[in-house]
């Protein structure tokens, strides 16, 4: 049984379906698939490196978790998250590094599903907060986010070592 299953607005089919269940490595290729689809959508197709989803989401410590949504037995989207510490908080909060949709399946209400699976993950798991980055650019996923009555920290900063950057301060350590 799927853990979340809804008619899917807009689709022609008077019986369409979706679901979303948790990844299982069997769905390791699917998703790094799509992840190169996200990153062309983002346009950040040079950035891909994917080293190893298989031993990184379904290892024996596992960095991420995943969300698969599913129509006709298809591959249509994806979620990928994981834990970060606020110390602030004092516990933990849930980080939606990536949402992603097939663009023949968007406005179906899939995006939604996936988000909302994710919520009511961090809801029941008790984590603080659900926090995800989006592209200043995307107005379409802004705008989605704020009718959610997501709250954006514009006052905040993305800061990030990668690469030749991370490595020379790498070096500095004693």
């Amino acid at each position: 049984m799927p853990l979340c299953a809804a008619r899917a607005p807009g689709y022609n089919h008077a019986n369409a379906m979706f679901s979303i269940r948790p990844a299982t490595i069997q769905d390791a290729s699917a998703i790094v698939a799509m992840i190169h689809e996200f990153a062309e959508f983002e346009h950040l197709e040079t950035s891909v490196i994917e080293d190893d989803i298989e031993r990184d989401g379904f290892g024996p410590a596992p960095k991420f978790r995943c969300a698969i949504a599913e129509s006709s037995g298809q591959p249509v989207g994806y979620a990928i998250f994981f834990d970060f510490y606020s110390s602030f908080q004092g516990r933990a909060g849930l980080f939606l590094d990536d949402i992603y949709v097939r663009p023949q399946f968007r406005k179906q209400g899939i995006g939604k599903a996936l988000l909302a699976h994710v919520a009511a993950l961090a809801w029941k798991e008790s984590y603080f907060c659900l926090r995800w980055e989006v592209l200043d650019w995307n107005a379409n996923a802004i705008d989605f986010y704020r009718s959610l009555g997501a709250s954006f920290m514009d006052e905040w900063k993305s800061a990030l070592l990668i690469g030749d950057a991370l490595e020379s301060v790498a070096n500095q350590s004693k």
